[in-house]
């Protein structure tokens, strides 16, 4: 049906009413009398600090409390009737427990996946999986990663492995990614750092080179037919550029200094932050599983993850040619597939499956790419965008100028939402019918410059200050006092600032009498003064400037001139 292909994550309090009665099947009547309709909180709009540290203290307190739906326990025995009853049955007796979490703790959780099918597909992509991969945002890795998940991966089999890949990690500065793998080795999880976009473009660049050498040797192979010249040349694969031979012996040196950290916390591996190559990728695949595989000889690995995190984006890297369709919008795939990258290695893409977990607003939610932004119904996700990136920052990637507070206002607050979009729409010219800023069009573009990462926002690991943590916003600062661009690093600024003569003359004309009936005026005439190139002559010394009414002056020349004017200069 077209429910089972649909990814549902938000209901409202009747459609949560009609499918669970519809999951309970006969049991309509005993459903209704155990069901109450709760009023969604919403906090939609800014939490102040101290209700921002009071969540994350609640949050902290009942994480044990966010699982996972499990797979009732079956057998070879079990009818297929039998077993998506109890599966049915299972599953609605977890999300009761959800229920009663944010009916009594009054707190709230992410929209979560409410179609059982796209359950049925997790289960079934980790009991095939050797190593289970949770791919998660390098902007947000504790948002998106699920411990509960790996704990469900043991239950299952104590042999299956749990491995964390930090995608879209070129996001991250070299030592943001060395404070996150240190984070998770002292967590006993064992992370790698990738880039699918950053390594796809790498890839396609060395094969751009070697069809260009390959043509350069067809060339050189036909000027010289017996080839001697050749037999001392390297394999193509044993030459690298000075660039990328100085950038792997810096990894070798953090790499170890990493790897001796971890070694004082009694773990077998240690978490590099290197950006990995697709080789070295494969190769912690098969390195990570040392145990018995549930297919003699063929190593399975699994790819779970939210929606948008880069699962099927992962997989055409590694296949080097498109074997999964990919989107921007979340929730694009919907079955799980195996592809096989090489005999013995075989990859399993599962769904993207928003998981239950705490967050503060749902603008986060939708700022991180988790919900469609093409659904929203207010422009209030916007001010989640705000409340993460400095003023002078969004001023200097898109060069606009935001309202400044009122003088009875706070001179350092943050712009809200409105301040922002009246300013993007007004620079990009996205207007209403009735002349004012289209502020839900403008929400669109910003949000997605946000989920894109060119809004750059990274969340720091737990006990580390989020101002302290984003590098990437100090060459935002503002300018001195006579309007320089601020260097950092000896590199300019990206504030614009435009200074147009033209303009500045055109709108600073004292008597501009363009457009005014009876007259062919000339812009910046000024009656008793100079005349038609006064702002072009103007400040150029030895230029005759003519006096007289310039918009008498025409421009046909078989006109002829009166005779006095002719001889006026000899009058005396």
């Amino acid at each position: 049906s077209q429910y089972k292909r649909r990814s549902v994550t938000e209901q409202s309090s009747m459609d949560d009413f009609l499918a669970t009665a519809e999951m309970a099947g006969t049991e309509f009547v005993a459903e209704k009398l155990n069901i109450k309709f709760v009023a969604a909180e919403a906090r939609a709009g800014l939490l102040t600090a101290e209700e921002t540290a009071k969540l994350k203290k609640l949050h902290e307190e009942n994480k044990q409390l966010l699982r996972i739906p499990r797979r009732p326990h079956w057998d070879e025995g079990t009818s297929p009737e039998v077993l998506q009853q109890t599966e049915r049955d299972s599953f609605l007796e977890w999300r009761r427990e959800l229920a009663e979490l944010e009916e009594e703790q009054k707190m709230i959780l992410t929209p979560f996946e409410r179609n059982l099918d796209f359950w049925r597909q997790l289960w079934r992509v980790i009991e095939r999986s050797d190593i289970v991969v949770q791919i998660v945002d390098a902007r947000n890795p504790l948002l998106f990663r699920c411990p509960d998940l790996e704990c469900y991966v043991k239950e299952v089999s104590r042999y299956k492995v749990n491995l964390l890949l930090v995608n879209k990690a070129d996001l991250l500065t070299r030592q943001q990614r060395r404070i996150w793998a240190r984070y998770f080795q002292r967590e006993g999880l064992r992370a790698v750092f990738w880039s699918a976009l950053v390594e796809n473009e790498r890839l396609e660049a060395e094969e751009k080179v070697r069809r260009q050498s390959h043509f350069n040797w067809k060339v050189l192979a036909l000027s010289d037919m017996e080839g001697e010249q050749f037999k001392d040349c390297v394999a193509e694969g044993d030459w690298q550029t000075a660039s990328e031979g100085e950038e792997a012996s810096e990894d070798e040196e953090a790499d170890d200094e990493e790897s001796i950290d971890g070694s004082t916390h009694g773990s077998s591996f240690h978490n590099s932050s290197r950006l990995l190559t697709k080789d070295e990728l494969l190769a912690i695949f098969k390195a990570a599983h040392d145990g018995p595989t549930l297919k003699e000889g063929e190593l399975t690995v699994g790819l779970v993850g939210y929606p948008n995190v880069g699962k099927s984006s992962t997989i055409n890297t590694i296949l080097r040619n498109k074997k999964v369709s990919v989107s921007v919008t979340p929730g694009h795939t919907k079955h799980f597939q195996t592809l096989y990258v090489e005999p013995g290695l075989c990859l399993c893409d599962c769904p993207g499956l928003v998981m239950p977990s705490f967050v503060s607003t749902k603008a986060e939610m939708m700022c991180c790419g988790i919900l469609p932004i093409d659904q929203i119904r207010d422009h209030v996700p916007t001010s989640h965008v705000c409340q993460t990136i400095p003023r002078d920052v969004l001023e200097g990637t898109y060069g606009i100028n935001i309202i400044r507070p009122r003088e009875d206002e706070d001179p350092d607050r943050i712009p809200n939402y409105e301040e922002l979009l009246m300013a993007y729409g007004y620079m990009r010219g996205f207007m209403t019918t009735h002349g004012q800023p289209d502020q839900s069009r403008s929400a669109r573009y910003i949000l997605k410059d946000y989920v894109i990462g060119k809004l750059l926002y990274c969340h720091p690991p737990p006990h580390i200050s989020a101002a302290d943590f984003q590098p990437q916003h100090s060459k935002f600062q503002a300018g001195d006092a006579d309007g320089e661009d601020s260097k950092i690093g000896n590199k300019p600024s990206k504030v614009k600032r435009h200074e147009n003569l033209v303009d500045k003359n055109f709108f600073h004309q004292e008597n501009v009498r363009a457009l005014t009936k009876g007259v062919q005026s000339f812009m910046g005439y000024k009656e008793g003064s100079v005349g038609q190139r006064e702002l072009v002559n103007q400040g150029k010394p030895g230029l005759e400037q003519p006096v007289g009414k310039p918009w008498k002056k025409h421009g046909n020349r078989n006109k002829k001139e009166k005779v006095r004017r002719l001889t006026k200069h000899l009058d005396a």
